[in-house]
């Protein structure tokens, strides 16, 4: 008698559609929101949405498990020390979102810099009369941009942010080369800033980096664009400063609870929001799908994977 395929878990019902592609390599799907007690030790891979925590308990629920496949570039969820210490590899697909989430950063940008969405509110509810329109809005051009994390995300948006004519410069806790001077700190970046985006990757030192004070910095004639993830802004600050005109606008793709509740936000004025979908297009979600099918095989077959997570410095 054959042995049964290995099976790889699904850890959140997000993950549900990418089930034909994993059943399609032979291997057997287990998922966490379903799991029977008697598949748990079957188990010896995850595919994992990594923004989303995953509890030791839970790991240590499942005796063979060996891998940890984050579907998308981060991985801030996941404990990947402790992982390591006990024999769990950590995957990811960085750098295969970039340039979706980039356009999905200066998009934000455009939209709550010039009011677009706001005007197309206007009109939708007829108030765009002979003699009325919006209040003017001011041009990008000449604007200061300023990325908090120049990775693969923050240097793709960067490039676009010059072709729209803005200065660049960014910040990051660590020197690298780059074509923009990186500035002395976060706070001084902040206060430099016309736009500050919010690109850096996050993890469990960097909670709330952009405190209260950078926001203040950034100041009411200031926009705050966040693509990276909702644990690395004051959520609650960033609101308070909108309502009271100290930051001027804001756009948002993450937030700190993901789905956030409508009523958060139903008050709070100068803002655009998206659903976290700055790498959901049809080009991009396949390479991630791909990328993780590859990561598996490899493990599945006793071979190194291809795309470990960097260890933490």
């Amino acid at each position: 008698m054959s042995a049964a395929p290995p099976k790889v878990l699904l850890y959140h019902p997000m993950l549900a559609r990418f089930e034909p592609a994993l059943a399609a390599e032979g291997w057997g799907v287990a998922k966490a929101w379903d799991l029977d007690d008697g598949d748990r030790a079957a188990v010896r891979a995850m595919a994992h949405a990594g923004d989303i925590p995953l509890p030791r308990e839970f790991l240590q629920s499942l005796p063979n498990l060996g891998l940890i496949a984050c579907v998308g570039a981060g991985y801030d969820g996941v404990d990947v020390a402790w992982c390591r210490a006990r024999g769990i590899e950590v995957t990811n697909a960085a750098g295969l979102n970039a340039d979706d989430v980039a356009d999905q950063a200066i998009g934000l940008m455009i939209a709550g810099w010039r009011g677009i969405v706001a005007g197309d509110r206007a009109i939708r509810e007829g108030l765009w009369r002979e003699n009325h329109r919006n209040p003017a809005s001011s041009s990008l051009t000449g604007r200061r941009f300023g990325v908090v994390g120049l990775g693969a995300i923050g240097e793709a948006s960067a490039h676009r942010a010059r072709a729209f004519g803005l200065e660049v410069a960014w910040w990051g806790p660590r020197p690298k080369p780059a074509p923009w001077p990186r500035r002395e700190s976060l706070l001084d970046l902040a206060a430099w800033s016309d736009i500050l985006l919010v690109a850096s990757r996050a993890n469990a030192d960097n909670r709330g980096l952009i405190s209260r004070e950078v926001i203040e910095a950034v100041g009411p004639d200031g926009m705050i664009v966040n693509v990276a993830r909702g644990s690395l802004i004051d959520e609650d600050a960033l609101i308070a400063a909108l309502k009271a005109g100290d930051l001027g606008h804001a756009g948002l793709d993450v937030f700190a609870e993901e789905p956030t509740p409508a009523q958060r936000w139903a008050d709070v004025p100068n803002v655009v929001l998206t659903p976290h979908i700055g790498s959901t297009t049809h080009e991009t979600v396949p390479r991630l799908v791909a990328r993780t099918i590859e990561n598996l095989r490899l493990f599945f077959s006793g071979r190194p994977v291809a795309h470990p997570v960097p260890a933490e410095t």
